[in-house]
C-alpha cells in the first residue's frame, strides 16, 4: 500500500512539473487576456464604487492588483467568463474569471487570495478561490465584494467548522490527498501559506499532521527580523493599501509564524482581505502586518508567494467564510515569551546560551498548540552530538492578570520512549496552557512567560531500588534515619541518607513510610481534577503550582485513613462518618477516594528523574 501510494505521488508529481514546462499551445477558453493600452492608476484607501454580481456578464474585461515582487501591486488582466450561482450555498455566489498577464505564467497563487478586481473602475470582489490542481490555465474565483461587505466586526458568532490544531492528531504516513486522485474539476480556496521564520525543517516535519488536518500548507519562510512588536509601527495610518500583502501573526519576533494574503479593499481604518477564510475562527484578535513579496513560484500544481511579513499595521477582528476584517491602527494582546537556551556539548563542559522572545497571538485553541510548536522547536537547537545521551530540563514561571503566578518544571531524557524527548517536554507545556485556557468559567489573562531550557550531554535517571530505616521504633515528635539506593542509568548506585520529623500528634501504632517519585503523588490529584468540568481559573492555577517535580525523591507518611481529593484540594485522614456524607453526593463537588492517605513530608532533591517507590514500616511508641 505504501509503494502503490508513493508511486501515485511520484506520477502526479512529475506531471504536474512536466504541464508547468509545457503549457498548452491552446486553451480552451481563448487566448490569456492582455492588459489595456492605458492602464488605470493603482487603487488607494477610500471608499470606491463598487460592482454588484447582478452586473458582472461574461465576456466583460477588467484589471486585478496584486504583489509579485517587493511592495508595490501590479495590474493582471482579466476576463470575466460568468458568475456561478450559488457555488457555496444558498446566496453565496462565485464570479469564474480567466487571468493573464504574469498570472498566466504563475497560475493562481498561494498568497493571492484577496486580490482586488475592477471592471470599469468598480470594485467587483477578491480573487479567492482556483481550480484543484493541474489546470491548464489560470482560472479564479472571485468572492463577489457585497459578500465581504457583509463582515461586521460586531458579528460575535462562532463557526462551527473552525480550523484549529487538535492535540491527538495521528502521526501516521502522509497520506495522497484526495483531491489528486478525483477525476472531476472543482473550485477550492486559495491556500493560505502559513510562513514559519527561526524554525527548523526537522519541527515543521514533525508538525505536518496537525497542519495537514487543518488544510494549511506550511512554509519555511522570512520576517522574524520585522516583527519585534506587536503594537502598530509608525506609518500605519498609509499601510495595506489595496493590492498589497496583509498577513495575520500568530507568532512575531525573534520566532514567527504568519499567513500571507492579499488587500482587497480599505476604507482608511477598515481593511478587507483574503476573499475566503484564514482559519474560520470568526471574532479574533490577531496581530496584522504588510508583507513584502521576495517571488511567486510558477506551478501547474502548487504555485505560491514567498514573502517575509514586515512591520505590524493594526489587528485582525474577523475571520469570516468570506473574507477577514482587521482594524488599522489597532493593538491586540498578545503573550510575550522570554526564553532562555542553554546547551552543554559533553559531560561536565560548561554551557552555551542564547536568548529568544516572541509573541504569541492568544486564542483558546491557537495558544497552547503554538507554545508547544515553540519549545519543540527551541529543543531542536539543543540537538548537538550528544542527544542521543541527553536529558532536557524545563523550568518555567506564568504571570497572571489578578492571580498568583505558576512555576513548572520537569525533566525528560531520551530513551526508548514511543514519544522522542523534546516532543514529550514540548507536550507537557502546551499541556499546562490548554488546562489554563479549556477553563470553561475565566478566560486567562497572561501578563508574560519565562522559560528556560536546558540540555545535559547524559541521561539524568535514577529508579529506587531498595530504602532501610536505621531504626523502626519512633516516639511521636521524634525523627526516623535511613538510607535509600538508587540505580542511575549505567552508573554505580547511589546511596542516600534521610531524615524524617515523625509529626508529635501522630498516633501510637503500626505506620510506613513511602519514599517516592513525583508521579505516585501526583497521579491520584490529577484524576480527581480530571472529574470536574467546572473548576475556576483560580483553582486551576492553584492545582498547577501543587504538582510535585520530578527531580525530587519524596517522603510521605502513610496512614490507613481515606483521603478525599476535591478540585485542587486534598483532605486526608477523614473519618469515615464524614466520608460517607461526602460520596452521598450532597456537597455538590465531583470528588475522589483512596484507601489510604500519605502525608508529604520531606523531599530531597535528586537533579535527575527519579522512579519508582518504595515502603517502610515503624512503630510509634
Amino acid at each position: 500500500m505504501k509503494s502503490m501510494r508513493a508511486a501515485i505521488w511520484c506520477a502526479v508529481s512529475l506531471l504536474g512539473l512536466l504541464s508547468a514546462q509545457k503549457p498548452p499551445a491552446h486553451s480552451p477558453y481563448g487566448e490569456a487576456p492582455v492588459l489595456p493600452a492605458v492602464v488605470p492608476p493603482r487603487p488607494k484607501a477610500g471608499p470606491a464604487p463598487i460592482m454588484r454580481t447582478s452586473e458582472v456578464k461574461a465576456g466583460m474585461k477588467g484589471i486585478a492588483w496584486t504583489v509579485f515582487q517587493g511592495t508595490e501591486p501590479e495590474p493582471i488582466p482579466v476576463e470575466i467568463i460568468g458568475p456561478w450561482k450559488n457555488a457555496w450555498g444558498p446566496g453565496q455566489d462565485v464570479i469564474l474569471a480567466k487571468l493573464g498577464g504574469k498570472a498566466a505564467k504563475t497560475n493562481v497563487a498561494g498568497g493571492m487570495s484577496g486580490s482586488p478586481v475592477y471592471i470599469d473602475g468598480k470594485l467587483v470582489g477578491a480573487i479567492a478561490l482556483r481550480i484543484s490542481v493541474f489546470s491548464l490555465d489560470a482560472i479564479c474565483g472571485i468572492t463577489p465584494i457585497e459578500q465581504m461587505l457583509e463582515i461586521t466586526a460586531i458579528d460575535k458568532t462562532q463557526p462551527s467548522d473552525q480550523r484549529t490544531p487538535q492535540q491527538t492528531a495521528q502521526r501516521a504516513e502522509l497520506q495522497v490527498p484526495p483531491s489528486l486522485l478525483e477525476q472531476s474539476v472543482r473550485l477550492t480556496p486559495i491556500e493560505t501559506p502559513l510562513a514559519f521564520a527561526g524554525f527548523h525543517e526537522a519541527t515543521l516535519r514533525e508538525f505536518r499532521p496537525y497542519f495537514d488536518q487543518m488544510g494549511v500548507t506550511a512554509v519555511q519562510g522570512g520576517a522574524a527580523g520585522a516583527l519585534k512588536s506587536s503594537r502598530p509601527a509608525a506609518g500605519w495610518q498609509k499601510a495595506l493599501q489595496p493590492g498589497e500583502a496583509i498577513a495575520g501573526v500568530l507568532v512575531g519576533g525573534d520566532l514567527s509564524i504568519t499567513g500571507l494574503g492579499t488587500v482587497t479593499y480599505n476604507d482608511g481604518k477598515r481593511v478587507l482581505g483574503f476573499g475566503h477564510s484564514f482559519f474560520n475562527l470568526g471574532p479574533v484578535d490577531m496581530p496584522m502586518s504588510g508583507g513584502e513579496v521576495l517571488m511567486v513560484l510558477s506551478s501547474q500544481f502548487q504555485p505560491n508567494k514567498f514573502a517575509n511579513a514586515t512591520e505590524i499595521a493594526g489587528a485582525l477582528h474577523q475571520d469570516r467564510h468570506s473574507g477577514i476584517m482587521g482594524e488599522l491602527g489597532a493593538v491586540s494582546p498578545t503573550i510575550p515569551v522570554n526564553l532562555k537556551i542553554r546547551m552543554q556539548s559533553m559531560p561536565g563542559a560548561a554551557f552555551t546560551e542564547r536568548q529568544l522572545h516572541f509573541d504569541v497571538f492568544v486564542h483558546q485553541k491557537w495558544t497552547p498548540f503554538l507554545m508547544m510548536l515553540t519549545a519543540f522547536n527551541s529543543l531542536q537547537d539543543l540537538n548537538g552530538a550528544a542527544a542521543d545521551e541527553a536529558t532536557y530540563r524545563m523550568t518555567g514561571a506564568v504571570e497572571f492578570e489578578g492571580l498568583e503566578p505558576i512555576k513548572l518544571s520537569t525533566l525528560v531524557a531520551t530513551g526508548d520512549a514511543p514519544m522522542p524527548a523534546p516532543m514529550q517536554i514540548a507536550s507537557w507545556w502546551g499541556d499546562k496552557f490548554n488546562r489554563l485556557f479549556a477553563n470553561q468559567r475565566d478566560v486567562p489573562k497572561v501578563k508574560r512567560v519565562d522559560v528556560t531550557l536546558e540540555m545535559f550531554a547524559e541521561r539524568r535517571m535514577a529508579a529506587i531500588e531498595s530504602a532501610w530505616l536505621d531504626h523502626s521504633d519512633v516516639a511521636p515528635g521524634g525523627e526516623l534515619t535511613g538510607k535509600v539506593i538508587l540505580r542511575p542509568w549505567r552508573g554505580e548506585r547511589v546511596t542516600k541518607d534521610f531524615r524524617v520529623k515523625v509529626p508529635a500528634n501522630t498516633t501510637r501504632g503500626e505506620h510506613r513510610l513511602m519514599l517516592s517519585d513525583s508521579d505516585t503523588l501526583n497521579r491520584p490529584q490529577m484524576m480527581a481534577s480530571s472529574m470536574n468540568r467546572s473548576m475556576d481559573l483560580r483553582q486551576t492555577v492553584a492545582l498547577l503550582n501543587q504538582e510535585r517535580i520530578n527531580d525530587r525523591l519524596y517522603l510521605s507518611l502513610v496512614e490507613s485513613r481515606p483521603t478525599v481529593y476535591a478540585d485542587e484540594q486534598m483532605l486526608a485522614n477523614v473519618p469515615p462518618s464524614v466520608l460517607n456524607v461526602m460520596q452521598s453526593g450532597r456537597t455538590g463537588r465531583p470528588l475522589a477516594a483512596m484507601n489510604e492517605s500519605a502525608q508529604f513530608v520531606e523531599s530531597i532533591a535528586m537533579d535527575r528523574i527519579i522512579s519508582g517507590s518504595t515502603s517502610l514500616r515503624f512503630a510509634v511508641k
